[in-house]
Protein backbone atom coordinates (compact mmCIF):
# COMPACT_ATOMS: atom_id res chain seq x y z
CA UNK A 1 0.00 0.00 0.00
CA UNK A 2 1.29 3.47 -0.86
CA UNK A 3 0.21 6.74 0.79
CA UNK A 4 1.47 9.82 -1.08
CA UNK A 5 -0.09 12.05 0.80
CA UNK A 6 -4.89 24.41 0.71
CA UNK A 7 -8.25 52.93 4.89
CA UNK A 8 -10.91 51.57 2.57
CA UNK A 9 -13.95 53.10 0.90
CA UNK A 10 -17.10 52.24 2.83
CA UNK A 11 -19.05 50.00 0.47
CA UNK A 12 -19.76 47.01 2.73
CA UNK A 13 -17.20 44.93 4.61
CA UNK A 14 -15.47 42.09 2.82
CA UNK A 15 -12.24 40.32 3.71
CA UNK A 16 -11.55 37.54 1.21
CA UNK A 17 -8.09 36.82 2.65
CA UNK A 18 -9.64 35.74 5.95
CA UNK A 19 -12.53 33.77 4.50
CA UNK A 20 -11.79 30.30 5.85
CA UNK A 21 -12.46 26.93 4.28
CA UNK A 22 -13.54 24.43 6.97
CA UNK A 23 -11.47 21.54 5.66
CA UNK A 24 -9.05 20.54 2.96
CA UNK A 25 -10.50 18.15 0.42
CA UNK A 26 -8.45 15.21 -0.76
CA UNK A 27 -9.08 12.92 -3.70
CA UNK A 28 -8.50 9.24 -3.02
CA UNK A 29 -7.93 6.95 -5.98
CA UNK A 30 -8.54 3.28 -5.23
CA UNK A 31 -8.62 0.23 -7.40
CA UNK A 32 -11.15 -2.55 -7.16
CA UNK A 33 -13.00 -1.82 -3.94
CA UNK A 34 -15.83 -0.38 -1.88
CA UNK A 35 -14.85 2.45 0.48
CA UNK A 36 -16.21 2.63 4.04
CA UNK A 37 -15.72 5.41 6.58
CA UNK A 38 -15.98 5.19 10.36
CA UNK A 39 -17.79 7.68 12.58
CA UNK A 40 -15.93 9.52 15.36
CA UNK A 41 -16.22 7.77 18.70
CA UNK A 42 -17.86 4.57 17.49
CA UNK A 43 -16.98 1.46 15.55
CA UNK A 44 -19.77 1.63 12.98
CA UNK A 45 -18.65 1.43 9.35
CA UNK A 46 -20.72 3.17 6.69
CA UNK A 47 -20.37 2.70 2.96
CA UNK A 48 -19.07 5.91 1.40
CA UNK A 49 -18.98 4.82 -2.22
CA UNK A 50 -17.85 2.19 -4.68
CA UNK A 51 -15.96 2.12 -7.93
CA UNK A 52 -17.46 1.06 -11.23
CA UNK A 53 -16.93 -2.53 -12.37
CA UNK A 54 -14.23 -3.40 -14.88
CA UNK A 55 -14.42 -6.94 -16.16
CA UNK A 56 -11.73 -9.43 -17.03
CA UNK A 57 -8.56 -7.78 -15.68
CA UNK A 58 -6.27 -8.35 -12.73
CA UNK A 59 -5.02 -4.75 -12.80
CA UNK A 60 -8.09 -2.51 -12.96
CA UNK A 61 -7.61 1.26 -13.04
CA UNK A 62 -10.91 2.83 -12.04
CA UNK A 63 -12.14 6.27 -13.08
CA UNK A 64 -14.37 6.82 -10.05
CA UNK A 65 -12.76 9.00 -7.36
CA UNK A 66 -13.85 9.47 -3.75
CA UNK A 67 -13.85 13.05 -2.42
CA UNK A 68 -13.46 13.30 1.37
CA UNK A 69 -12.77 16.13 3.79
CA UNK A 70 -9.34 15.79 5.42
CA UNK A 71 -8.86 16.89 9.03
CA UNK A 72 -5.39 16.84 10.59
CA UNK A 73 -6.92 16.74 14.08
CA UNK A 74 -9.00 13.59 13.59
CA UNK A 75 -8.18 9.95 13.05
CA UNK A 76 -10.13 9.16 9.90
CA UNK A 77 -10.31 5.40 9.53
CA UNK A 78 -11.01 4.07 6.04
CA UNK A 79 -11.85 0.51 5.08
CA UNK A 80 -11.44 -0.84 1.57
CA UNK A 81 -13.41 -3.97 0.76
CA UNK A 82 -12.13 -5.70 -2.36
CA UNK A 83 -14.88 -7.17 -4.51
CA UNK A 84 -13.84 -10.04 -6.75
CA UNK A 85 -15.51 -13.24 -7.84
CA UNK A 86 -12.74 -15.11 -6.05
CA UNK A 87 -11.21 -14.24 -2.71
CA UNK A 88 -8.04 -12.14 -2.59
CA UNK A 89 -6.90 -13.26 0.83
CA UNK A 90 -6.57 -16.34 2.97
CA UNK A 91 -5.21 -18.66 0.29
CA UNK A 92 -2.00 -20.28 1.62
CA UNK A 93 0.90 -20.12 -0.77
CA UNK A 94 -0.75 -17.84 -3.28
CA UNK A 95 -0.17 -14.17 -4.08
CA UNK A 96 -3.51 -12.49 -3.50
CA UNK A 97 -2.92 -9.13 -5.18
CA UNK A 98 -2.50 -5.63 -3.77
CA UNK A 99 -4.54 -2.49 -3.40
CA UNK A 100 -2.87 0.84 -4.07
CA UNK A 101 -4.20 3.90 -2.23
CA UNK A 102 -3.22 7.36 -3.42
CA UNK A 103 -4.32 10.61 -1.76
CA UNK A 104 -4.10 13.91 -3.60
CA UNK A 105 -5.21 17.28 -2.29
CA UNK A 106 -7.74 18.91 -4.59
CA UNK A 107 -6.74 22.33 -5.88
CA UNK A 108 -9.79 24.17 -4.47
CA UNK A 109 -8.43 27.08 -6.55
CA UNK A 110 -5.57 27.75 -4.13
CA UNK A 111 -4.13 30.58 -6.23
CA UNK A 112 -3.98 34.16 -5.07
CA UNK A 113 -3.11 37.08 -7.32
CA UNK A 114 -1.34 40.35 -6.53
CA UNK A 115 -2.49 43.21 -8.80
CA UNK A 116 -1.85 46.93 -9.09
CA UNK A 117 -3.78 49.48 -11.13
CA UNK A 118 -3.48 53.15 -12.04
CA UNK A 119 -5.94 55.63 -13.53
CA UNK A 120 -5.39 58.26 -16.19
CA UNK A 121 -7.44 61.39 -16.97
CA UNK A 122 -10.43 60.33 -14.89
CA UNK A 123 -13.44 62.66 -14.81
CA UNK A 124 -13.29 65.63 -12.43
CA UNK A 125 -16.14 65.30 -9.92
CA UNK A 126 -15.32 67.69 -7.06
CA UNK A 127 -16.29 71.39 -7.37
CA UNK A 128 -13.29 72.69 -5.44
CA UNK A 129 -10.82 69.98 -6.43
CA UNK A 130 -10.26 67.14 -8.82
CA UNK A 131 -11.54 63.70 -7.74
CA UNK A 132 -10.88 61.24 -4.92
CA UNK A 133 -11.03 58.00 -6.93
CA UNK A 134 -11.25 54.39 -5.79
CA UNK A 135 -12.07 51.08 -7.50
CA UNK A 136 -14.68 48.47 -6.61
CA UNK A 137 -14.32 44.93 -8.04
CA UNK A 138 -17.29 42.60 -8.54
CA UNK A 139 -17.41 38.89 -9.27
CA UNK A 140 -20.19 37.79 -11.64
CA UNK A 141 -22.50 35.01 -10.48
CA UNK A 142 -24.10 32.29 -12.56
CA UNK A 143 -27.52 33.98 -12.28
CA UNK A 144 -26.19 37.21 -13.82
CA UNK A 145 -25.86 39.14 -10.56
CA UNK A 146 -22.63 40.60 -9.19
CA UNK A 147 -20.98 40.23 -5.77
CA UNK A 148 -18.45 42.73 -4.41
CA UNK A 149 -15.07 41.10 -3.82
CA UNK A 150 -12.59 43.95 -3.35
CA UNK A 151 -12.32 47.69 -3.00
CA UNK A 152 -9.16 49.77 -3.18
CA UNK A 153 -8.12 52.62 -0.95
CA UNK A 154 -9.08 56.21 -1.84
CA UNK A 155 -6.46 58.40 -3.54
CA UNK A 156 -7.23 62.03 -2.70
CA UNK A 157 -7.41 64.94 -5.15
CA UNK A 158 -6.07 63.44 -8.39
CA UNK A 159 -7.29 62.43 -11.84
CA UNK A 160 -4.25 60.14 -12.31
CA UNK A 161 -4.27 57.87 -9.26
CA UNK A 162 -1.88 54.97 -8.59
CA UNK A 163 -3.51 52.53 -6.20
CA UNK A 164 -1.56 50.23 -3.90
CA UNK A 165 -1.04 46.65 -5.00
CA UNK A 166 -3.51 44.24 -3.39
CA UNK A 167 -3.74 40.47 -2.99
CA UNK A 168 -6.95 38.52 -3.50
CA UNK A 169 -7.72 34.77 -3.72
CA UNK A 170 -8.69 33.74 -7.24
CA UNK A 171 -11.76 31.97 -5.85
CA UNK A 172 -12.96 35.32 -4.46
CA UNK A 173 -12.24 37.15 -7.72
CA UNK A 174 -13.85 34.70 -10.16
CA UNK A 175 -14.64 31.49 -8.24
CA UNK A 176 -11.83 29.78 -10.12
CA UNK A 177 -13.48 30.39 -13.54
CA UNK A 178 -10.84 32.22 -15.57
CA UNK A 179 -13.34 33.39 -18.20
CA UNK A 180 -16.01 34.68 -15.79
CA UNK A 181 -16.75 38.40 -16.10
CA UNK A 182 -15.14 40.72 -13.56
CA UNK A 183 -16.77 44.15 -13.37
CA UNK A 184 -14.83 47.13 -12.06
CA UNK A 185 -16.54 50.38 -11.07
CA UNK A 186 -14.69 53.68 -10.54
CA UNK A 187 -16.02 56.12 -7.93
CA UNK A 188 -15.21 59.56 -6.59
CA UNK A 189 -15.23 59.37 -2.80
CA UNK A 190 -17.46 61.76 -0.85
CA UNK A 191 -17.32 62.27 2.89
CA UNK A 192 -21.08 61.78 3.32
CA UNK A 193 -21.00 58.35 1.65
CA UNK A 194 -22.81 59.44 -1.53
CA UNK A 195 -19.89 58.50 -3.74
CA UNK A 196 -20.10 59.76 -7.35
CA UNK A 197 -20.02 57.17 -10.11
CA UNK A 198 -17.28 57.91 -12.64
CA UNK A 199 -17.61 54.83 -14.87
CA UNK A 200 -16.98 51.15 -15.25
CA UNK A 201 -15.28 48.48 -17.32
CA UNK A 202 -15.31 44.69 -17.55
CA UNK A 203 -12.54 42.16 -17.83
CA UNK A 204 -11.76 38.54 -16.85
CA UNK A 205 -9.04 36.71 -15.00
CA UNK A 206 -7.73 35.35 -18.29
CA UNK A 207 -7.40 38.85 -19.74
CA UNK A 208 -5.77 40.20 -16.58
CA UNK A 209 -3.30 37.32 -16.56
CA UNK A 210 -1.69 38.76 -19.69
CA UNK A 211 -0.12 41.28 -17.34
CA UNK A 212 0.93 44.81 -18.23
CA UNK A 213 0.24 45.25 -21.95
CA UNK A 214 -1.98 47.13 -24.39
CA UNK A 215 -4.67 44.52 -23.69
CA UNK A 216 -4.99 45.67 -20.10
CA UNK A 217 -5.66 49.38 -20.64
CA UNK A 218 -9.39 49.80 -20.04
CA UNK A 219 -11.67 52.65 -21.04
CA UNK A 220 -13.80 53.77 -18.09
CA UNK A 221 -17.32 54.28 -19.48
CA UNK A 222 -20.32 55.98 -17.89
CA UNK A 223 -23.36 54.49 -19.72
CA UNK A 224 -25.59 57.50 -18.92
CA UNK A 225 -23.08 59.95 -20.38
CA UNK A 226 -22.55 57.74 -23.39
CA UNK A 227 -26.30 57.69 -24.04
CA UNK A 228 -26.65 61.48 -23.79
CA UNK A 229 -23.52 62.77 -25.52
CA UNK A 230 -22.70 61.75 -29.08
CA UNK A 231 -19.07 62.88 -28.81
CA UNK A 232 -18.51 61.10 -25.49
CA UNK A 233 -15.56 58.70 -25.63
CA UNK A 234 -14.82 57.76 -22.04
CA UNK A 235 -14.32 59.03 -18.51
CA UNK A 236 -10.63 58.19 -18.48
CA UNK A 237 -8.70 54.91 -18.46
CA UNK A 238 -7.54 52.37 -15.90
CA UNK A 239 -4.34 50.41 -16.57
CA UNK A 240 -3.10 47.18 -15.01
CA UNK A 241 0.46 47.82 -13.82
CA UNK A 242 1.33 44.37 -12.46
CA UNK A 243 -0.12 40.88 -12.11
CA UNK A 244 1.61 38.24 -9.97
CA UNK A 245 0.16 34.81 -9.20
CA UNK A 246 0.97 33.07 -5.90
CA UNK A 247 -0.15 29.53 -5.08
CA UNK A 248 -1.25 29.14 -1.47
CA UNK A 249 0.58 26.19 0.02
CA UNK A 250 -1.11 23.99 2.61
CA UNK A 251 -0.07 21.85 5.55
CA UNK A 252 -0.36 18.73 3.37
CA UNK A 253 2.08 20.18 0.81
CA UNK A 254 4.79 20.17 3.50
CA UNK A 255 3.88 16.70 4.74
CA UNK A 256 4.01 15.34 1.18
CA UNK A 257 7.37 17.07 0.78
CA UNK A 258 8.77 15.12 3.72
CA UNK A 259 8.43 17.47 6.71
CA UNK A 260 8.40 15.41 9.90
CA UNK A 261 6.27 16.20 12.96
CA UNK A 262 8.30 15.40 16.09
CA UNK A 263 6.14 14.67 19.13
CA UNK A 264 7.34 15.00 22.74
CA UNK A 265 5.24 14.38 25.85
CA UNK A 266 5.83 15.86 29.32
CA UNK A 267 3.85 14.53 32.31
CA UNK A 268 3.20 16.22 35.65
CA UNK A 269 4.48 14.07 38.57
CA UNK A 270 3.76 16.58 41.35
CA UNK A 271 2.28 15.42 44.66
CA UNK A 272 -1.00 17.30 44.09
CA UNK A 273 -2.00 14.48 41.75
CA UNK A 274 -2.47 12.19 44.77
CA UNK A 275 -0.91 8.87 45.70
CA UNK A 276 -0.89 6.68 42.53
CA UNK A 277 -1.83 3.68 44.68
CA UNK A 278 -5.14 5.30 45.68
CA UNK A 279 -8.22 5.30 43.38
CA UNK A 280 -8.68 9.04 44.03
CA UNK A 281 -5.32 9.81 42.40
CA UNK A 282 -5.23 11.26 38.89
CA UNK A 283 -2.32 8.83 38.29
CA UNK A 284 -4.21 5.78 39.58
CA UNK A 285 -3.64 2.74 37.36
CA UNK A 286 -6.99 0.98 37.24
CA UNK A 287 -7.05 -2.46 35.65
CA UNK A 288 -10.38 -1.53 34.04
CA UNK A 289 -9.83 1.85 32.38
CA UNK A 290 -7.20 4.45 31.51
CA UNK A 291 -6.64 7.37 33.85
CA UNK A 292 -6.98 10.95 32.57
CA UNK A 293 -3.24 11.27 31.87
CA UNK A 294 -3.18 8.09 29.82
CA UNK A 295 -6.35 9.04 27.92
CA UNK A 296 -4.98 12.48 26.98
CA UNK A 297 -1.64 11.00 25.96
CA UNK A 298 -3.21 8.26 23.85
CA UNK A 299 -5.80 10.56 22.25
CA UNK A 300 -3.28 13.12 21.00
CA UNK A 301 -0.35 10.79 20.41
CA UNK A 302 -2.15 8.25 18.26
CA UNK A 303 -2.97 10.95 15.71
CA UNK A 304 0.37 12.77 15.73
CA UNK A 305 2.37 9.55 15.47
CA UNK A 306 1.13 9.05 11.89
CA UNK A 307 3.13 12.14 10.85
CA UNK A 308 6.43 10.84 12.27
CA UNK A 309 8.20 8.23 10.16
CA UNK A 310 10.32 6.57 12.88
CA UNK A 311 7.63 6.82 15.60
CA UNK A 312 10.24 7.27 18.32
CA UNK A 313 9.01 9.80 20.89
CA UNK A 314 10.87 11.49 23.77
CA UNK A 315 8.83 11.17 26.99
CA UNK A 316 9.65 13.42 29.93
CA UNK A 317 8.39 13.95 33.46
CA UNK A 318 8.61 16.87 35.86
CA UNK A 319 8.03 17.54 39.56
CA UNK A 320 9.26 14.22 41.01
CA UNK A 321 12.03 12.93 43.27
CA UNK A 322 14.18 10.42 41.40
CA UNK A 323 15.95 7.31 42.66
CA UNK A 324 18.41 6.59 44.08
CA UNK A 325 19.22 9.90 45.83
CA UNK A 326 15.81 11.59 45.83
CA UNK A 327 16.86 14.65 43.85
CA UNK A 328 13.97 16.70 42.42
CA UNK A 329 13.84 16.88 38.63
CA UNK A 330 11.70 18.90 36.21
CA UNK A 331 13.09 17.27 33.09
CA UNK A 332 13.62 13.52 33.55
CA UNK A 333 13.29 10.68 31.03
CA UNK A 334 10.33 8.41 31.71
CA UNK A 335 12.31 5.43 30.46
CA UNK A 336 15.11 6.16 32.95
CA UNK A 337 17.66 6.90 30.22
CA UNK A 338 18.49 10.65 30.08
CA UNK A 339 20.87 10.08 27.15
CA UNK A 340 18.10 8.44 25.11
CA UNK A 341 14.60 9.38 26.32
CA UNK A 342 12.95 8.01 23.16
CA UNK A 343 10.14 5.47 23.41
CA UNK A 344 8.91 3.22 20.58
CA UNK A 345 5.47 4.46 19.57
CA UNK A 346 2.69 5.67 21.82
CA UNK A 347 2.49 2.23 23.41
CA UNK A 348 6.15 2.61 24.41
CA UNK A 349 5.43 6.01 25.95
CA UNK A 350 2.49 4.54 27.89
CA UNK A 351 4.66 1.73 29.23
CA UNK A 352 7.41 4.16 30.29
CA UNK A 353 4.81 6.31 32.06
CA UNK A 354 3.48 3.34 34.02
CA UNK A 355 6.99 2.23 34.99
CA UNK A 356 7.89 5.74 36.18
CA UNK A 357 4.90 5.78 38.51
CA UNK A 358 6.37 2.72 40.23
CA UNK A 359 9.87 4.17 40.65
CA UNK A 360 9.68 7.95 41.29
CA UNK A 361 8.20 9.87 44.22
CA UNK A 362 5.60 12.53 43.39
CA UNK A 363 6.79 15.88 44.71
CA UNK A 364 6.84 19.43 43.26
CA UNK A 365 6.71 22.28 42.37
CA UNK A 366 4.95 22.53 38.96
CA UNK A 367 7.58 23.98 36.61
CA UNK A 368 6.96 24.04 32.84
CA UNK A 369 9.95 26.00 31.59
CA UNK A 370 12.53 23.15 31.76
CA UNK A 371 10.55 20.84 29.41
CA UNK A 372 9.67 23.73 27.06
CA UNK A 373 13.35 24.70 26.88
CA UNK A 374 14.25 21.02 26.33
CA UNK A 375 12.17 20.82 23.14
CA UNK A 376 13.16 24.36 22.10
CA UNK A 377 16.83 23.34 22.04
CA UNK A 378 16.06 20.68 19.45
CA UNK A 379 13.75 22.98 17.46
CA UNK A 380 16.43 25.69 17.38
CA UNK A 381 18.81 23.30 15.62
CA UNK A 382 16.42 22.54 12.71
CA UNK A 383 14.97 25.71 11.19
CA UNK A 384 14.93 24.69 7.52
CA UNK A 385 11.33 23.42 7.49
CA UNK A 386 12.29 19.74 7.45
CA UNK A 387 11.02 19.21 11.01
CA UNK A 388 8.36 20.69 13.28
CA UNK A 389 8.07 19.96 17.01
CA UNK A 390 4.92 19.48 19.08
CA UNK A 391 5.17 19.33 22.89
CA UNK A 392 2.24 17.88 24.84
CA UNK A 393 2.22 18.89 28.52
CA UNK A 394 -0.31 17.11 30.73
CA UNK A 395 -0.73 18.71 34.17
CA UNK A 396 -3.11 18.83 37.11
CA UNK A 397 -2.59 22.23 38.62
CA UNK A 398 -1.37 25.72 39.18
CA UNK A 399 1.94 26.55 37.54
CA UNK A 400 4.83 27.56 39.85
CA UNK A 401 7.25 29.17 37.39
CA UNK A 402 4.88 31.46 35.47
CA UNK A 403 7.42 34.18 34.66
CA UNK A 404 10.03 31.70 33.40
CA UNK A 405 7.41 29.78 31.41
CA UNK A 406 6.17 32.94 29.69
CA UNK A 407 9.73 33.82 28.74
CA UNK A 408 10.30 30.29 27.41
CA UNK A 409 7.13 30.51 25.29
CA UNK A 410 8.06 33.93 23.90
CA UNK A 411 11.51 32.56 22.97
CA UNK A 412 9.98 29.42 21.44
CA UNK A 413 7.45 31.38 19.36
CA UNK A 414 10.14 32.05 16.74
CA UNK A 415 11.02 28.34 16.51
CA UNK A 416 9.31 25.51 14.57
CA UNK A 417 7.30 24.25 17.54
CA UNK A 418 3.85 24.23 19.13
CA UNK A 419 2.78 23.49 22.71
CA UNK A 420 -0.39 21.67 23.75
CA UNK A 421 -1.39 21.81 27.42
CA UNK A 422 -4.07 19.46 28.71
CA UNK A 423 -5.30 20.16 32.22
CA UNK A 424 -6.59 17.15 34.17
CA UNK A 425 -8.51 17.12 37.43
CA UNK A 426 -10.77 19.70 39.11
CA UNK A 427 -8.29 22.58 39.59
CA UNK A 428 -8.75 26.11 38.26
CA UNK A 429 -6.61 26.71 35.20
CA UNK A 430 -6.64 30.52 34.93
CA UNK A 431 -2.88 30.68 34.34
CA UNK A 432 -3.14 28.18 31.47
CA UNK A 433 -5.71 30.38 29.72
CA UNK A 434 -3.22 33.25 29.90
CA UNK A 435 -0.53 31.04 28.35
CA UNK A 436 -2.94 30.06 25.56
CA UNK A 437 -2.76 33.62 24.27
CA UNK A 438 -5.94 33.51 22.17
CA UNK A 439 -7.33 36.71 23.71
CA UNK A 440 -4.13 38.55 24.62
CA UNK A 441 -0.80 37.73 22.98
CA UNK A 442 1.58 36.41 25.64
CA UNK A 443 4.53 38.62 26.57
CA UNK A 444 7.61 38.55 28.81
CA UNK A 445 9.59 41.58 29.97
CA UNK A 446 8.13 43.77 27.24
CA UNK A 447 8.64 41.24 24.42
CA UNK A 448 5.57 39.74 22.74
CA UNK A 449 5.39 36.25 21.29
CA UNK A 450 6.01 36.30 17.54
CA UNK A 451 3.01 34.00 17.01
CA UNK A 452 0.50 32.00 19.02
CA UNK A 453 2.00 28.56 19.69
CA UNK A 454 0.06 27.39 22.78
CA UNK A 455 -3.28 25.58 22.91
CA UNK A 456 -4.81 24.78 26.31
CA UNK A 457 -7.87 22.64 27.08
CA UNK A 458 -9.22 21.21 30.36
CA UNK A 459 -9.79 17.48 30.00
CA UNK A 460 -12.97 17.61 32.09
CA UNK A 461 -14.74 19.45 29.25
CA UNK A 462 -14.41 16.34 27.07
CA UNK A 463 -15.59 13.60 29.42
CA UNK A 464 -18.56 11.89 27.82
CA UNK A 465 -21.46 11.60 30.26
CA UNK A 466 -22.37 8.14 28.99
CA UNK A 467 -18.88 6.85 29.82
CA UNK A 468 -17.79 6.53 26.17
CA UNK A 469 -14.04 7.07 26.58
CA UNK A 470 -13.40 6.56 22.86
CA UNK A 471 -15.65 9.53 22.12
CA UNK A 472 -14.02 11.60 24.90
CA UNK A 473 -10.56 10.98 23.44
CA UNK A 474 -11.68 11.73 19.88
CA UNK A 475 -13.23 15.04 20.95
CA UNK A 476 -10.14 16.00 22.93
CA UNK A 477 -7.77 15.24 20.06
CA UNK A 478 -9.97 17.15 17.62
CA UNK A 479 -9.86 20.35 19.68
CA UNK A 480 -6.24 20.35 20.83
CA UNK A 481 -4.83 19.49 17.40
CA UNK A 482 -7.09 21.76 15.33
CA UNK A 483 -4.73 24.76 15.62
CA UNK A 484 -1.52 22.87 14.75
CA UNK A 485 -1.73 23.20 10.92
CA UNK A 486 -2.25 26.99 11.12
CA UNK A 487 0.55 27.38 13.69
CA UNK A 488 2.77 25.24 11.45
CA UNK A 489 1.94 27.33 8.36
CA UNK A 490 2.46 30.63 10.19
CA UNK A 491 6.05 29.58 10.97
CA UNK A 492 6.78 28.42 7.42
CA UNK A 493 5.29 31.53 5.82
CA UNK A 494 7.03 34.05 8.06
CA UNK A 495 10.33 32.30 7.30
CA UNK A 496 9.64 32.06 3.56
CA UNK A 497 10.06 28.27 3.67
CA UNK A 498 8.44 26.51 0.71
CA UNK A 499 7.47 22.82 0.72
CA UNK A 500 9.94 20.39 -0.80
CA UNK A 501 8.75 18.64 -3.96
CA UNK A 502 6.74 15.50 -3.29
CA UNK A 503 8.48 12.24 -4.20
CA UNK A 504 7.25 10.43 -7.33
CA UNK A 505 4.20 8.20 -6.82
CA UNK A 506 4.75 4.60 -5.79
CA UNK A 507 4.80 2.06 -8.60
CA UNK A 508 4.40 -1.63 -7.66
CA UNK A 509 7.34 -3.89 -8.59
CA UNK A 510 6.91 -5.24 -12.09
CA UNK A 511 4.33 -2.61 -13.06
CA UNK A 512 5.08 -0.23 -15.95
CA UNK A 513 5.37 3.44 -15.07
CA UNK A 514 2.10 5.24 -15.81
CA UNK A 515 2.24 8.35 -17.95
CA UNK A 516 -0.27 11.08 -17.20
CA UNK A 517 -1.75 12.75 -20.26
Amino acid sequence: MSESFLNMASIGDFDPLNASIPATKVEITVSFCVLYTQGMGNKEWREFGRTEVIDNTLNPDFVRKFILDYFFEERQNLRFDLRLEKSLGGIPGKKCGTIIVKAEELNNCRESVMMQFCGNKLDKKDFFGKSDPFLVFYRSNEDGTFTICHKTEVIKNTLNPVWQAFKIPVRALCNGDYDRTIKVEVYDWDRDGSHDFIGEFSTSYRELSRGQSQFNVYEVVNPKKKGKKKKYLNSGTVTLLSFLVDIEVTFLDYIKGGTQINFTVAIDFTASNGNPAQPTSLHYMSPYQLNAYAMALKAVGEIIQDYDSDKMFPALGFGAKLPPDGRVSHEFALNGNPQNPYCAGIDGVMEAYYQSLKSVQLYGPTNFSPVINHVARYAASVKDGSQYFVLLIITDGVISDMAQTKESIVNASCLPMSIIIVGVGPAEFDAMIELDGDEVRISSRGRYAERDIVQFVPFRDYIDRTGNHILSMARLAKDVLAEIPDQFLSYMRTRGIKPSPAPPPYTPPGQPLQTQI
